[in-house]
């Protein structure tokens, strides 16, 4: 697994034998099956998690019990519960497998060290976060000024892939529309 994240990151940055070196001592490595659990509403945030191989899906459930997925993290993905991590405090939040997967897994405090001792690695995650602030401002954008159909069509622009991987309910609660309108809005958009 760990040849996959370098993968990731040497096409993303310039790194030393001896940065994969101090940064492999410090990982570790989860498989989900399908529906397991990687964080659970309820519990305290303790990593950043990285998905080497499978697909992810970040959400919160609400008092009804209906889930509102936040992100779908595929593989060379980031994901892990920030609000939680920083403050201690137990995670609103679930992330579960939608396939089978294979995480990397760096604890807190570990991938603060990585930050501060390997500089690349600290300006390379500073700009991660600077380029995950424009998605999310543009997923509340799209989110609260959309119509549903253009919210589908901007979705399947953005992500053409993902749509084949999860069910149909699943990319509605991403939307924030219900399973009958993104099939009332699927089913329009192919007469078109």
């Amino acid at each position: 697994m760990f040849e996959t994240f370098r993968k990731y990151l040497e096409d993303k940055i310039a790194l030393t034998d001896q940065d994969y070196e101090l940064i492999k001592s410090v990982s570790s490595f989860k498989k989900l099956r399908k529906r397991q659990y990687l964080l659970q509403a309820g519990d305290v945030c303790r990593f950043n998690a990285f998905v080497c191989k499978g697909f992810l899906r970040y959400y919160y459930a609400d008092e009804k019990g209906q889930e509102h997925i936040m992100q779908f993290v595929p593989e060379n993905y980031w994901t892990g519960d920030r609000e939680s991590m920083d403050s201690g405090l137990p995670s609103k939040y679930n992330i579960d497998a939608i396939e089978d997967s294979e995480i990397l897994l760096l604890k807190k405090e570990d991938f603060e060290m990585i930050r501060k001792t390997i500089p690349a690695f600290n300006n390379f995650v500073n700009d991660t976060l600077r380029k995950n602030i424009v998605v999310l401002q543009e997923r509340i954008h799209v989110s609260i000024s959309f119509s549903a159909e253009e919210k589908y069509s901007n979705f399947i622009l953005k992500y053409p892939s993902i749509g084949n991987r999860v069910p149909l309910h699943m990319i509605a609660s991403y939307l924030g529309v219900s399973a009958e309108t993104l099939s009332r809005v699927r089913s329009q958009s192919t007469k078109k």
